[in-house]
């Protein structure tokens, strides 16, 4: 682990929202296909076909809309003294 390449702070930006929008993408739909089609063969391939289309869509959702989240959140937050 020392060994290994680092990326810059500054792609925390897309980073963050890439990692999360797999997990979360990830997550649904394969809660969604347990409990639409149930475990069955070919689950595999189907889930990941579904996550892969669901990823597709969520990681651009994230960037887009994760600065208007932020700024309307900004309106309810304390500022500091």
């Amino acid at each position: 682990m020392k060994n290994l390449a680092k990326f810059h702070p500054k792609h925390m930006v897309w980073l963050m929202p890439l990692f999360l929008s797999g997990i979360m993408s990830g997550a649904i739909s394969c809660f969604n296909m347990i409990i639409n089609k149930g475990f069955g063969d070919g689950f595999f391939a189907l889930w990941l076909h579904a996550w892969s289309l669901s990823w597709l869509m969520a990681f651009p959702l994230i960037l887009m809309v994760l600065p208007l989240v932020r700024r309307f959140l900004m309106l309810f937050m304390a500022k500091p003294n």
